[in-house]
């Protein structure tokens, strides 16, 4: 049985209000949701509760979804990104650069951890400076580790627009970094 079918009877099972299933389903998906969330609003805690809040509304919303039309991981992305932006819209948002050093073990991915907070602060602060669709397409793709099909998906968007904006945003990154003299994350690989 491959990963997908595995997947599969795993999301039927939470349908049918098996919580160990939808457990498992959690933990695949709890870290790569924690670090898009958290370069979203950049602070641990707050990213902390919205991904719990992401697993209470899919928890809540599961009878509805339609694994035809969307994949799990882009669903719950969409559900992330909503409650992101509903945060942004209900909340003024405060940038605390002390919390950008509080990056907890384990929360982000093991490249991000050997980093240091500097940079972790430092490419965040660039990320936010790119156009929305640009950052988006960024944190799927290198935060959440999305395929480009499942960031198109995500995005409601052509796979083709997706490597489109991610050429443009590794190039407009890379711009900024050089112009504001930062460290050219880009440049690894």
């Amino acid at each position: 049985m491959n990963e997908e079918e595995v997947e599969g009877q795993l999301i039927q099972a939470a349908i049918q209000g098996d919580q160990n299933a939808f457990g498992t389903l959690y933990e695949r998906y709890y870290d790569s949701l924690y670090r898009y969330i958290f370069f979203r609003v950049g602070d641990s805690d707050e990213a902390e509760d919205l991904t719990a809040v992401v697993f209470i509304r899919a928890w809540e919303s599961l009878p509805s979804y339609r694994q035809r039309s969307l994949n799990y991981r882009s669903w719950l992305y969409r559900i992330a990104r909503n409650l992101v932006i509903d945060r942004h819209r209900t909340q003024k948002v405060t940038f605390s650069l002390e919390s950008l050093q509080q990056v907890p073990d384990g929360k982000i991915s093991p490249d991000i951890v050997n980093q240091t907070s500097e940079d972790v602060r430092e490419l965040m602060e660039v990320i936010h400076k790119l156009d929305p669709l640009m950052a988006e397409v960024i944190l799927c793709r290198f935060v959440m580790e999305m395929s480009h099909a499942e960031t198109a998906q995500a995005m409601a968007c052509s796979e083709n627009y997706v490597r489109v904006l991610q050429y443009r945003a590794l190039k407009k990154l890379r711009d900024l970094l050089h112009a504001d003299g930062q460290h050219d994350f880009l440049d690894e690989g």
